[in-house]
């Protein structure tokens, strides 16, 4: 295994840090209280994207630093997920950077889904828009009446009808469908209730415009209801749509859902690194400006080993991580998922852990929109469920380790 960084990969990530230094911190707390003004309540009808950031968007496209996560030179930067993981860490130092490059979630695997999964005329109609960042997508997948950390249980159903498919299921948690761009929804639901449960289930893509969709209302989480994207609950009633529509075929769900939760899962992973780095730069600097009791906050109550135990769980969560991406490129995901699990318990918690730290050492400016702590936070907590309960990864984790011992 060797982690250093190519000739290509370095290049990116010089540029990229750049970027983010010249244009997108010095606006970072300026984007805050200007979209928390702006964008405010559970109303997405009023949600508006600011102009800063179409901005920068356009400024990262001239600059070359588009589309970094996709592995196809032509259409991306044709990076390895190895390689991309390094620049998803970077991106990671701010809530929102991902974005101005293309590289955000949901969008980065409906497009996986697309350019690997897609026919030729789904790639023309909603991947080429979506690598151009003209409109934005959502993955409908969670349900609100089942327990969804089993997806086996998705209740919505997929009927066919002719040469037309008939979709009926609520869905909730549909990260970005209140964003004002959000074209298009990825639906996967139950098809064939008689097959084997990893074969139930299919995946169809739907405008968001198709008589029947309606979105019911958005969802806060920790009170936040972070616009202008969004978590919502939509309503799918007797929604038609042709069954070109279906993608990869029948009973496909499960097989696209692993490909798309993959390489996705170590762009997540590596997000949160990178903000538990800045949560730590936070922490530091905080801890060597204010004084207390006669000393700087940095030594008094264990901050210093704070620091320590912080830098150490930093480096094994990257090394983990980095190791994970390496066996996806060399072995295949299905060959990584002990690793792939692993890091899904282990970045969000240590993220989680370091900005609680860092948030108590900022004393009230820590749960203000003052500093971005609250905001890293909230992805971190959300996270230990939005990609999989820690339950879940815990227990395949086990599973493959007795197996070992045939148990």
């Amino acid at each position: 295994m060797d982690f250093s960084l190519s000739p290509k990969t370095l290049d990116y990530l010089q540029r990229l840090q750049a970027f983010i230094a010249e244009h997108v911190q010095p606006i970072e707390e300026a984007y805050r209280h200007d979209n928390a003004s702006r964008n405010t309540g559970a109303d997405w009808s009023q949600w508006r994207v600011l102009p800063i950031i179409e901005e920068l968007k356009s400024k990262a496209r001239a600059a070359g630093l588009w589309n970094l996560f996709l592995p196809d030179a032509t259409l991306g930067a044709g990076l390895s997920t190895l390689e991309y993981a390094t620049l998803a860490e970077a991106m990671g130092h701010s809530e929102f950077a991902a974005e101005i490059f293309n590289c955000s979630a949901p969008d980065t695997g409906n497009m996986e889904v697309l350019y690997h999964y897609g026919s030729d005329a789904q790639k023309e109609q909603w991947l080429k828009p979506l690598l151009a960042g003209t409109i934005r997508s959502v993955f409908c997948m969670t349900e609100p009446d089942v327990a969804s950390s089993d997806a086996t249980n998705m209740q919505a159903t997929i009927q066919v009808d002719g040469d037309m498919l008939i979709l009926n299921g609520k869905k909730w948690w549909s990260t970005g469908i209140g964003h004002p761009n959000c074209k298009l929804a990825i639906f996967m639901g139950l098809s064939d209730p008689d097959a084997e449960p990893h074969s139930r289930h299919s995946m169809v893509l739907v405008p968001m415009d198709a008589p029947g969709v309606r979105i019911t209302r958005m969802l806060p989480t920790y009170g936040e209801y972070d616009p202008p994207h969004g978590h919502g609950e939509v309503v799918f009633e007797n929604v038609r749509v042709p069954k070109t529509n279906l993608l990869l075929g029948f009973g496909k769900g499960f097989a696209i859902a692993q490909g798309r939760l993959g390489p996705g899962r170590i762009h997540h992973c590596m997000r949160a690194i990178g903000a538990a780095e800045r949560a730590l730069q936070l922490m530091i600097t905080r801890g060597l400006s204010r004084v207390a009791f006669g000393k700087p906050l940095i030594d008094l109550g264990g901050n210093r080993e704070r620091v320590a135990d912080a830098r150490i769980a930093i480096d094994q969560a990257r090394l983990l991580t980095l190791y994970a991406a390496w066996k996806i490129d060399t072995a295949g995901v299905k060959h990584a998922m002990t690793e792939i699990a692993a890091i899904k318990v282990v970045a969000p918690n240590v993220l989680q852990t370091i900005v609680d730290q860092a948030i108590q050492i900022h004393g009230g400016a820590g749960v203000s929109h003052d500093v971005p702590l609250t905001g890293l936070f909230l992805i971190a907590r959300s996270l230990r469920i939005a990609d999989g309960p820690d339950e879940v990864h815990r227990g395949l984790l086990s599973r493959m380790e007795l197996a070992k011992y045939k148990h």
